[in-house]
């Protein structure tokens, strides 16, 4: 009987293992002035970042926040009328990232026209990538590359747009490009580790994880939640390539590091439950539950699947 109950359950929750988990979620939230430090309403927010773009604007008190970002790093830019500001944030799970910005006007002033149309393309390159015009992107930045050749940031973009487009090679090479002009920055590390993963290459995705935690854990760029969300990534690499146990490894010690990462708790319990590790799942999904968003749609898969695992547990 218990082999019966064993296998029926795991029929019914078999919609809950993920063969591809998403990263940790988090949030990004800040305040807009003028020069007069006086609060700008209804400015457009556009946050730009290698898994998600998204944009949003300012309340009445120059307030903004965006939530449901994954992990990672995102830029951030501000516009109303003709003043601008951006700001480059690491979010993480558990931790609100913040960027306070004050708007000033296009700074042009003093740069030769040929400057200035560097710029402007850069700027068009960025806002094409942003829109999703992905083939209007590449063009753009290449023609930028061609006179601003040291530039890391535009081979790092234009590994994005190539990863948009699903194109591995080309990605590849812009961001290890983009690595050997600037190789203390974590972003194309991490850009590379998209890449691997999508390819199932998961030992290269995982070296590329780890080299980002290590850069970012000198530089600090990625907050106190950094290597959190690293050790996270890297349990999400491993359950990818179906390496249940070692991952399993890997979402503990992310609940360890961040006892708020619910998603770290809700792939642990899923990693346990691929293992057959029923009380070990029971437990890591019941924490789940307790510290996740309300409106998060696991919570509620989680709710109705709990029961028949609990009656698995031993007696």
């Amino acid at each position: 009987m218990r082999t019966h109950l064993y296998r029926g359950v795991l029929a019914l929750v078999v919609a809950l293992v993920f063969s591809a988990p998403a990263f940790a979620q988090g949030i990004v939230k800040g305040k807009v002035v003028d020069e007069k430090n006086q609060p700008v309403a209804d400015a457009k927010v556009t946050i730009a970042g290698s898994a998600r773009n998204a944009e949003t604007k300012t309340n009445n008190k120059g307030e903004y926040v965006q939530v449901g970002l994954q992990s990672g790093a995102y830029t951030i830019t501000v516009t109303k009328d003709k003043l601008i500001a951006t700001s480059r944030v690491n979010v993480t799970q558990g931790t609100p990232a913040e960027a306070n910005m004050t708007l000033v006007p296009a700074a042009t002033a003093g740069m030769t026209q040929e400057q200035k149309d560097v710029q402007a393309a850069a700027g068009a390159a960025i806002e094409a990538l942003r829109a999703g015009r992905d083939d209007e992107a590449i063009a753009k930045l290449n023609d930028v590359i061609v006179k601003l050749p040291n530039c890391s940031d535009c081979y790092y973009n234009l590994g994005l747009a190539y990863t948009h487009k699903q194109e591995w090679p080309a990605a590849e090479a812009a961001l290890q490009k983009s690595i050997e002009l600037k190789p203390t920055n974590p972003d194309p590390y991490n850009g590379l580790a998209n890449v691997y993963n999508a390819q199932k290459k998961f030992d290269e995705a995982l070296a590329m994880n780890q080299k980002a935690s290590e850069l970012s854990a000198t530089t600090g760029g990625a907050g106190g939640g950094g290597n959190a969300e690293s050790i996270y990534n890297q349990g999400v690499v491993l359950f990818n390539a179906g390496k249940y146990a070692e991952a399993k490894v890997q979402f503990d010690l992310a609940t360890k590091a961040d006892p708020n990462n619910a998603n770290a708790f809700y792939q642990l319990g899923m990693t346990s439950l691929n293992l057959g590790q029923i009380p070990e799942a029971v437990a890591a999904l019941q924490t789940f539950v307790k510290i996740a968003p309300p409106n998060d749609p696991k919570v509620s898969q989680v709710n109705t699947s709990l029961p028949a695992l609990q009656q698995m547990l031993p007696k």
